[in-house]
């Protein structure tokens, strides 16, 4: 019966597809100053296709310099949660399973720290994030050596180990915490709530090649991923190796978190709702689940950090605090159905 109710999806996604536009247009037009939709529209025109609409300079600027830069890492960052949350879920047949869960935040939570403890942020803005990336990445290699029984790697042996190691290294990153000085620890609380304010162009071409391609090479594999879920007899009887394929999509989903991360700080729970709801509209699907996470994701981030600069304004809230303040009470919702399927 799947192909029967093939209709409705489509237009999910197109309504998806309608919601992150009109999404994208309220992320650019509401803050501290509000800008009209045309007025957004004449800014993007005049800097997309260099047309001359007259808008007042200062208008431009907010747009362009100050909104778009940070509507795009919110948009990249969301999809990337969100479909990499998806994937996990997938691998690990776990709906509770999140991007979190392989150590890749606490990982990247240190580098952030290294790079504040060491100065390093000061000499150039792009330390920050390489740093958090690469000891996200090593994170999980760490994680996944300590999964290893000989050549598989048990689901529940990995969360285990993601959970540890996220609680080592989070001793680790409190260590340096105490030797460093008011300021630099301004800094690191500001990255680990996670959030999208003074985002620049910069981050946006730091985190707009590795989430795209990540992305596209996950939605490429929607099929595997598909089998997969129906568990390892089945993969073993179309001759897919399990392993492997299991281990390509950790490593991707890992690399597209990892960089989410490090431009945005760590910002809970949309890996774990946004596909939840998807799953209920869609099924598990995941050709059709994973674009859908994709758009869900950034409308949900971009949304959350709208409400976050627009609730108290001028003053802000920062998104990672928005997710988790709606994102908490949903996580819980579903541990309490989980329990309850569990008890039956």
């Amino acid at each position: 019966g799947t192909m029967k109710n093939f209709k409705k999806p489509k237009y999910i996604l197109l309504g998806l597809i309608f919601i992150f536009l009109l999404a994208v247009m309220i992320s650019l037009s509401y803050g501290q100053i509000n800008i009209s939709f045309y007025d957004v529209i004449k800014v993007l025109s005049n800097e997309l296709f260099s047309m001359s609409n007259n808008v007042s300079s200062e208008n431009s600027a907010v747009v362009w310099n100050i909104r778009m830069p940070r509507t795009i890492v919110g948009v990249l960052v969301g999809a990337a949660l969100a479909v990499t949350g998806a994937v996990m879920q997938g691998v690990f047949s776990n709906p509770l399973a999140d991007p979190g869960i392989m150590g890749v935040s606490s990982g990247a939570s240190l580098g952030a720290v290294l790079a504040i403890a060491l100065g390093l942020n000061t000499i150039s803005m792009f330390y920050m994030p390489f740093l958090a990336f690469v000891m996200a990445l090593s994170t999980v290699l760490i994680t996944v050596l300590l999964s290893l029984r000989n050549g598989k790697i048990p689901v529940m042996v990995l969360l285990l180990a993601g959970v540890v190691i996220s609680i080592f290294i989070g001793a680790l990153t409190s260590g340096m915490l105490t030797f460093m000085n008011e300021s630099k620890l301004k800094e690191f609380l500001f990255w680990t709530v996670g959030g999208l304010d003074y985002r620049r162009w910069e981050h946006v071409y730091l985190a707009l090649g590795p989430i795209l391609v990540g992305l596209a090479t996950l939605f490429l594999m929607a099929r595997h991923l598909n089998i997969l879920v129906l568990g390892e007899d089945e993969a073993k009887a179309v001759g897919m190796p399990v392993m492997k394929i299991r281990a390509i999509l950790l490593i991707i989903s890992s690399l597209t978190t990892a960089t989410a991360v490090c431009v945005s700080g760590s910002i809970g729970f949309v890996g774990l709702v946004v596909p939840h709801m998807m799953r209920l509209l869609l099924g598990t699907e995941h050709r059709l689940l994973l674009p859908a996470s994709a758009l869900a994701g950034s409308i949900f981030l971009i949304l959350c950090d709208t409400v976050g600069r627009i609730i108290i304004a001028p003053t802000e809230i920062r998104v990672g605090i928005m997710t988790a303040l709606l994102g908490a009470p949903y996580f819980l919702i579903l541990l309490r159905k989980a329990q309850l399927k569990e008890q039956i």
